[in-house]
């Protein structure tokens, strides 16, 4: 692969300028994480104390370094940026992670700062990403350049871009922690003095190891560059989209956080759309929509059925699916029957399903497995959500045979939602989840992610 970012993502030789012993401190925390994640390169911390930390050599000075380093990771105030940058391109270091913030976002002294590393990158040829960045991860090679403590980062097949340090600190905590999904890579754009959300849109498209990409963005560099690479990209995989400044507040929040001048929304949402980039409007979304990305193939449609353990569940989620754009198709008679056949003779079964009577009369387990059973195999439904009653009084199914099931019809998203006892429905999250099922605490969270599946399925499959 040629692009720029490559040696940023697969780098043999790291410095990082400003590392620290202080425990708590960016320096000693990216260190720290570098180690986590079994980063096989070579480190040069550098600080003017020298000895060690953590086990590492450190050198008093930049000058000191060996030649030709891959990427200095820059962790110094503001104004010692420029300096730090320009004795690095001396050593022949030509690329730069800039974490500190200080620079344009803050004020008229920053932005001057910021205008003397555009100056020095144009003049030395150098790339960077940020400054005001949280840095950036690559969990194929071990890598981050984060200062916000992750330890180790699960790996994943899903990517994200993030115009905010929001994303690769405490989110990505959230994943590691609260889901069971990992990561490929991170890139966080901060001011993009340099590499913006094109260069990462282009690196990430050819990608092996990404399978899909996610953006939160607050303006764009180059929005036509931008554009003609998304039409490529979006039709070999899905591109998913958080774009704020849709309303007036939004737009000055953007100026006040990355000096991002936002473009009219109308003009936005068409762009995306001729690119086949599809938006969200929820920072949520994400993460769920990420997780499922990461575990499901693409819906071949926008037929869903869904089995839920209330009349008045199918009555509101019925009206979610024709909002959100999702068809809920009539089955086939003899699917119906079927239907029937594992109901009480009162209920009058359909698609959207209601299965607690069946529940009532074969049992929890095999009702929902059945009824999930007939109504994978009908032709005109594209994915099944069962909204799971779980509680011990009524019973906790063994969740396998939604993991049999998902085998059986891997073509056909199963995304699981949940009412109930909480604890059973973090106990069927642990065991669906690392089996590939995503599920979901809120019964409209799983209608949402399929509707931006569809929609990628159908930016993916476009015509010419």
């Amino acid at each position: 692969m040629t692009n720029k970012l490559v040696p940023f993502f697969e780098p043999k030789s790291v410095a990082i300028i400003g590392a620290s012993a202080a425990p708590g401190k960016a320096g000693n925390d990216v260190l720290v994480n570098i180690l986590a994640n079994g980063y096989a390169g070579k480190l040069y911390p550098v600080n003017p104390k020298g000895g060690q930390i953590l086990g590492i050599d450190v050198y008093s000075s930049i000058a000191s370094l060996p030649r030709d380093i891959d990427v200095a990771v820059i962790i110094l105030p503001a104004a010692a940026t420029v300096k730090a940058m320009r004795e690095c391109a001396d050593q022949g270091i030509k690329r730069f992670v800039l974490s500190s913030g200080g620079f344009a976002e803050v004020d008229a002294a920053g932005a001057q700062i910021q205008r003397e590393i555009e100056t020095l990158i144009q003049e030395r040829g150098l790339n960077a990403l940020g400054p005001n960045t949280s840095g950036h991860t690559s969990t194929p090679v071990g890598f981050t350049s984060t200062f916000f403590p992750q330890g180790k980062i699960r790996g994943g097949r899903v990517s994200y871009v993030a115009q905010t340090g929001n994303f690769g600190t405490h989110t990505l905590k959230y994943i590691l922690t609260g889901e069971h999904f990992g990561v490929a890579r991170v890139v966080g754009l901060g001011n993009k003095v340099d590499i913006d959300e094109t260069d990462a849109l282009e690196y990430l498209g050819q990608d092996p190891e990404t399978t899909a990409i996610l953006i939160y963005i607050e303006s764009f560099k180059r929005p036509h560059r931008f554009l003609e690479a998304a039409r490529e990209v979006t039709r070999r995989k899905p591109v998913v989209l958080l774009k704020s400044g849709a309303t007036e507040s939004g737009r000055q929040a953007a100026i006040a956080h990355t000096a991002a001048m936002a473009s009219p929304d109308r003009i936005v949402d068409g762009m995306l759309r001729q690119a086949g980039v599809v938006r969200i409007s929820e920072y949520s979304q994400l993460v769920l929509a990420g997780k499922a990305l990461s575990m499901m193939p693409l819906p071949a449609g926008n037929g869903v059925s869904f089995l839920a353990p209330s009349g008045a569940m199918l009555a509101v989620l019925s009206d979610y699916c024709e909002r959100l754009g999702l068809h809920i198709p009539p089955m086939e008679p003899a699917n119906v029957k079927r239907l029937q056949d594992i109901s009480p003779s009162y209920i009058r079964m359909r698609n959207p399903v209601d299965i607690w009577p069946a529940a009532l009369s074969v049992g929890v387990e095999a009702a929902y497995r059945d009824g999930m059973e007939i109504v994978l195999q009908d032709p005109a439904v594209n994915a099944v959500v069962p909204v799971m009653m779980l509680t011990p009084e009524t019973g906790v199914p063994d969740p396998g045979f939604i993991v049999d099931l998902h085998k059986k019809y891997p073509d056909k998203p199963i995304l699981v939602a949940f009412s109930g006892d909480k604890g059973a429905m973090d106990q069927y999250k642990a065991a669906l989840e690392p089996q590939g099922i995503p599920t979901y605490q809120e019964i409209e969270q799983p209608f949402a992610v399929l509707s931006i599946m569809e929609r990628c399925y159908r930016a993916m499959n476009r015509p010419e």
